[in-house]
């Protein structure tokens, strides 16, 4: 079992986000990433939106990052933990400068950064960007296999609907092969659909303990699911109490407490399926407090899931 530590105070949502969170600086969030390598975890998560719309801000929060700046900047400061988009929004980005974004990060980074991405769905936010939200899955799928052809090909050329190029060079490629591991994040069919085809993992969002079989068995189902390949699914320890879509709070968000609830919980989190858990810290009163509490889970947790 891998852990992914669910970067504290990069954004501010409200269901999750402790009060010290709003205030944060850019050196105290590079302090947690730096203890967070220190102490063996496997990953970081880094949420991202380029826009949220006002009448979104309440349920969502205003702060939201860049995601591969955010992990460009923290993998600079860091030695060997890997970063994860969670999840970037690809029919906001043209996929040629975006796959080459991702294989610089990757290649200066020594393989440490993974895709996790999808299609969205903030329609306001696409319409400030002036992409279509009608055509956002067509986009997503066709921009994922041009990038995989710029990161693999010597002599890359693509001919599709959205996305056309031929006769270019193409490099730095990415370290890791045949390129970063790419987790396609979604509940919905279609991004089940789309992690069996083009993805190395899938993201469930507010899929609980109890359904994640069912869907598991769903997208093995799919043709195009490679089944002699390891398939990660990183799915969160602790899921958010809102409402799809419109991230309205319905009540208070359960988390395990102590030491005992957390190790059964991440037990049969293993039993149901899941191959990396992202951990998000509970509400602290600082960022002391928080750096305290993700070394008393590495301490505490990890052995029990780990050789």
């Amino acid at each position: 079992m891998k852990f992914a530590l669910g970067t504290p105070a990069i954004i501010n949502y409200p269901a999750i986000m402790s009060s010290w969170e709003p205030s944060a600086t850019g050196a105290d969030i590079v302090r947690i990433a730096q203890q967070a390598d220190d102490l063996g975890w496997d990953w970081m998560t880094i949420s991202e939106h380029v826009v949220i719309p006002n009448d979104m801000a309440g349920v969502m929060g205003r702060r939201f990052p860049d995601s591969l700046t955010a992990a460009a900047v923290l993998a600079g400061a860091t030695r060997r933990i890997k970063f994860l988009t969670y999840v970037l929004v690809l029919p906001y980005r043209n996929p040629v400068v975006l796959a080459k974004s991702i294989s610089t990060l990757d290649f200066l980074s020594g393989g440490r950064l993974g895709l996790g991405t999808g299609g969205g769905h903030l329609q306001k936010e696409f319409e400030a960007i002036g992409v279509s939200f009608a055509d956002r899955g067509k986009l997503t799928d066709e921009y994922i296999r041009a990038m995989k052809e710029l990161w693999t090909s010597d002599n890359p050329s693509f001919d599709g609907q959205f996305v056309k190029f031929s006769g270019i060079a193409f490099e730095p490629k990415p370290v890791q092969k045949p390129h970063p591991p790419i987790f396609v994040g979604g509940n919905s069919k279609p991004a089940m659909r789309r992690a069996a085809r083009f993805g190395d993992g899938w993201l469930p969002w507010l899929v609980t303990r109890e359904q994640l079989p069912g869907c598991l068995d769903y997208i093995r189902s799919q043709p195009g699911f490679d089944a002699s390949k390891h398939f990660e699914v990183a799915m969160p320890m602790i899921i958010p109490n809102v409402e799809d879509y419109s991230h309205r709070e319905l009540g208070a968000t359960r988390e395990p407490g102590n030491r005992e609830e957390i190790l059964e919980e991440v037990g049969r989190m293993k039993e149901a399926g899941v191959t990396l858990v992202q951990v998000v810290p509970p509400k602290t009163a600082s960022v002391s407090q928080a750096i305290e509490w993700i070394d008393w889970f590495a301490r505490e947790i990890f052995p029990a899931f780990r050789r």
